[in-house]
């Protein structure tokens, strides 16, 4: 059963292994995946690192598309599944 998972997991991220998925995101990507799930919503995100709201929507969008979701929660779960966050 966890290999169908994991295969399911790969084919999600575009055919990247969870190895690649992780070193894909960029450390301002991790970064704003953490705060996002820490609560904060871009608008605070983006004064705490003082940037524009759109830059972290860019970012954000971004590491979306790396992690093969298309929303927050689904971002949110992947990030658990690869260990980019622990709840």
């Amino acid at each position: 059963m966890k290999g169908m998972h994991e295969a399911i997991n790969t084919a999600a991220a575009g055919g990247k292994g969870a190895e690649d998925v992780v070193s894909s995101l960029t450390e301002r990507e991790r970064e704003i995946l953490r705060l996002i799930f820490d609560g904060k919503c871009s608008n605070e995100v983006a004064d705490i690192l003082c940037v524009s709201k759109r830059t972290v929507d860019f970012h954000l969008a971004r590491a979306y598309v790396k992690l093969g979701v298309s929303n927050r929660f689904q971002a949110f779960k992947r990030a658990m599944e690869l260990g980019i966050i622990n709840a």
